[in-house]
């Protein structure tokens, strides 16, 4: 399997892997188990940590497809290679530090290497046009 494709696979553990996080934080707050399990008609307060590893996992699913699609359409049309391997893994790597820098709530170096993270993707797309 392809560099471009490991990393693929990857970023789908780390945005399997990132709700616990704030799921162990909901289901130890007092209250939090009930609110979990119900019908989440009122909001429920949680730690501002939880808060922000939530937004760091949303913020992956919504980035997710598009990186697949680079990758997956690299590969199906030959036009993988180290440039979109490297790409691949700017990809993984700046998303997870994009999560750490998240949950610790350091809000300019989040924007920077959520940056980062996409360099990675434009340098697989930019591949794609070659």
């Amino acid at each position: 399997m392809t560099t471009d494709l490991w990393m693929l696979v990857w970023s789908a553990v780390l945005c399997l892997v990132l709700p616990f996080p704030y799921l162990v934080a909901r289901a130890t707050t007092p209250g939090g188990a009930a609110w979990g399990l119900g019908n989440r008609e009122r909001d429920f307060t949680f730690p501002p940590w939880a808060g922000r590893a939530e937004r760091a996992h949303r913020n992956l699913v919504e980035n997710l497809a598009p990186f697949a699609i680079l990758v997956l359409v690299a590969q199906i049309a030959g036009k993988a290679n180290a440039t979109t391997a490297l790409g691949a893994t700017i990809f993984f790597w700046g998303r997870v530090a994009h999560a750490l820098v998240y949950l610790a709530g350091i809000p300019y170096l989040r924007t920077l290497v959520f940056g980062v993270a996409v360099a990675g993707e434009l340098m697989i797309l930019f591949q794609l046009f070659r």
